[in-house]
């Protein structure tokens, strides 16, 4: 079901149990990309091309593929953080999950998407504000996010607050040097 029917269905947001994260396989997650950001610093230069995202790879083991996923958040969980889920006529349509205290004082936003058919709904930043509501609750002062360098993405969180790093957390550029890195204070 789609919202942009006539019957749009309420959308929930409640805390998914661990075992609920297998159901990352419901998120469409394909998304078209014409303009990818570099980050120097603070400044954020774009470039364009083609860099169009497709669904996870339902079988297999790759780092697009949905088991790949589904261990990361388990992961994240496993560590402290907390998925929220946000359910439309039953059918999970947008996903994240806040670490508090990734380091004193400072949470990650470590994981969040929309299924494409329910992008620009407030979905994202529905699911964004609960998140850093779970941080705050938490006692953290901050958040952090390596964020997707696509322009929907970088614009998403520009819009939330976030701001470039000049000097991104060392563990998480470790893990994703591409990314845009951001901080938003709470």
């Amino acid at each position: 079901m789609c919202p942009r029917e006539a019957e749009e269905p309420a959308v929930e947001i409640r805390r998914l149990d661990r075992a609920e994260l297998s159901r990352l396989v419901e998120i469409d997650r394909t998304e078209r990309i014409n303009v990818l950001y570099d980050q120097r610093g603070t400044q954020l230069v774009a470039r364009q091309g083609n860099w169009s995202a497709s669904a996870w790879e339902p079988e297999g083991h790759g780092e697009h593929s949905v088991e790949a996923k589904v261990h990361e958040l388990q992961h994240y969980v496993d560590n402290g953080g907390v998925p929220l889920g946000a359910l439309a006529g039953g059918r999970l349509v947008g996903i994240g999950v806040v670490v508090p205290h990734l380091r004193p004082g400072i949470a990650q936003l470590a994981f969040l998407h929309v299924s494409a058919a329910w992008r620009a709904t407030g979905i994202g930043s529905r699911l964004s504000e609960q998140l850093e509501q779970i941080a705050r609750t938490a006692g953290d002062l901050d958040m952090v996010v390596s964020a997707t360098p696509s322009e929907n993405t970088v614009r998403f969180y520009l819009g939330r607050g976030f701001q470039p790093m000049a000097d991104p957390l060392a563990e998480l550029f470790e893990l994703e040097p591409e990314d845009v890195h951001m901080r938003k204070m709470l």
